[in-house]
């Protein structure tokens, strides 16, 4: 098949196709793409000599995954969550299914006023979300960001808590909100295992953060103690929450069929709703608890080393922890511009680019950055993005050279894009089989700078979980601040649903009272 035949393909299924005749040649076409592991399957090959190509796409050929290799992924996958959510397999899983306690999505009747807390950097962020159930809208009422000087990230626990409890009184007042005791969700976006809604244990520090007395500890008491210390204000319930579990809920408010969440930015996770049945580690076998997947750590026991090329095998080994997060470094921000630059030193040293002249700039780890993919991807200013980029890394360059380039910035995101829809692929399977459904319809909440900003990446998302799980339609709606909106939506959820069950507790004691009636009347 010509590449152009599948470049047509390819840009026809990314559209919304109304003629039936249309619609089965692209089936037809996608077919044949489906089945070839060709790299003629990439689309930017125009501007490249057939000798030079032929030379390029032995490197490249690794790369290009096919239907049949992602299915292999995507039933790899699957084992691996089974193993993650077993009670007594989970240990040495490498998905780690973690329990959220999360166990409804918004219903739509949530309302009220909810603090945010967002804590996972330098910087951490206080929020007034304001529910309004009538417009079905969450509404920022106002932030404040609040910077965490070096000496509270290295000195004692006790100091960084004192410090946000500070910082959230500062806010109280700046909303004329202190007097109020107002819910709050907390996105604290550190290794933790939590034990319940309101309780979590911090593993380990991460980010270049060492408070001493906080690993092992339950950080919402640590919260809680320090905020009571201080005495001038209260907060209601905390909901502690993880970045893609606030993705889902951000976007669950809108669209109440969303029970996905995803993030493809630096990093890579996703969460979902499975049936309280399965997760074998949390008590209870009715309804459904939001899993944190922890998906980055996929083929960490070495499961995906069939399709990991040399360059992946190089990331790994340069990154600040070699063996963990094996998928992460496959499809995330943090690696794919470093891909690109391993490859880009092999053909030049190969002398297939820069007529074998590499650069200072090109042999330093890091220097290519991902965004420089999207740029370089761009369809209309593509090229001359690729020639300053060039420019700047110290490279002498000719036509053909940019062209070469524009290809491998487009199979290294074209698999990523692949291998992330294997991923979600299998998750919306699961959920369709978990409950004998011959169709699912579902959405899929998404954040992330590699999903937003790259020109290309979204559409070979869509139209590969559309071959990876036909038998599910999916919706893809990006969050709008998961770690702000989102958490302050789990915490409306969790209300509700405390206040529900306070309901059905108190009717069941009515329940009650008339049945003893009853008896003793029949006595």
């Amino acid at each position: 098949m010509a590449a152009s035949d599948l470049l047509c393909a390819y840009e026809l299924t990314t559209q919304t196709c109304c003629c039936p005749a249309v619609a089965d040649k692209v089936s037809s076409t996608m077919a044949n793409v489906e089945n070839s592991s060709q790299i003629s399957e990439i689309q930017h090959v125009d501007g490249i000599p057939p000798d030079t190509l032929s030379k390029v796409q032995k490197y490249l050929e690794p790369f290009v995954l096919s239907l049949e290799k992602l299915q292999e992924v995507s039933a790899q996958l699957k084992k691996d969550l089974i193993r993650g959510l077993g009670k007594h397999s989970h240990h040495k899983a490498p998905v780690k299914m973690l329990p959220t306690f999360v166990r409804a999505t918004p219903d739509g009747t949530e309302k009220g006023d909810f603090l945010a807390l967002d804590l996972g950097g330098t910087n951490f962020r206080v929020l007034h979300v304001r529910v309004v159930e009538e417009q079905q809208k969450m509404l920022k009422m106002d932030s404040q960001i609040c910077v965490i000087p070096q000496e509270i990230m290295l000195g004692t626990g006790e100091q960084l808590f004192d410090h946000i409890a500070a910082c959230l009184s500062d806010f109280l007042d700046s909303e004329n909100l202190r007097g109020q005791t107002l819910p709050l969700g907390f996105t604290f976006s550190f290794p933790c295992e939590q034990k319940e809604i309101d309780k979590s244990i911090l593993i380990r520090w991460t980010k270049g953060f060492n408070c001493s007395g906080v690993e092992g500890k339950d950080v919402v008491k640590l919260l809680k103690e320090a905020i009571h210390k201080r005495g001038d204000y209260d907060i209601g319930s905390v909901a502690m929450v993880n970045d893609t579990v606030g993705t889902m809920m951000s976007c669950g408010y809108k669209d109440q069929s969303c029970e996905i969440g995803m993030i493809i930015g630096t990093g890579t996770n996703a969460c979902y709703m499975e049936e309280m049945k399965n997760v074998k580690r949390a008590e209870g076998e009715d309804g459904r608890m939001c899993i944190n997947t922890e998906w980055g750590g996929f083929g960490d026991d070495g499961s995906l080393k069939h399709i990991q090329t040399e360059f992946d095998v190089q990331v790994d080994k340069m990154s600040i922890n070699p063996g963990v997060h094996t998928f992460e470094k496959m499809i995330s921000g943090m690696y794919l511009g470093e891909i690109v630059r391993l490859l880009l030193v092999k053909l030049t040293e190969d002398k297939l680019l820069f007529k074998g002249q590499t650069s200072e700039a090109l042999l330093t780890p890091g220097t290519f950055e991902t965004k420089f993919i999207s740029e370089i991807e761009e369809q209309d200013s593509g090229l001359e993005n690729a020639q300053k980029i060039l420019t700047k890394l110290g490279l002498t360059w000719d036509s053909v050279d940019v062209h070469v380039v524009r290809l491998v910035c487009d199979t290294i995101s074209s698999r990523s894009a692949r291998l992330c829809a294997a991923a979600l692929a299998t998750i919306a399977n699961r959920i369709r089989v978990n409950r004998g459904q011959d169709h699912l319809k579902t959405t899929v909440g998404v954040d992330g700078t590699v999903y937003k900003k790259h020109p290309n990446f979204s559409k070979k998302l869509q139209v590969w979980v559309h071959h990876l799980a036909p038998k599910c339609d999916i919706t893809f709606l990006v969050s709008e601040d998961g770690s702000g909106k989102g958490a302050a939506m789990v915490t409306a959820v969790a209300q509700r649903l405390a206040l529900q069950s306070r309901l059905l507790d108190d009717s069941d004691g009515e329940g009650d009272d008339d049945g003893d009636e009853e008896e003793d009347e029949d006595n």
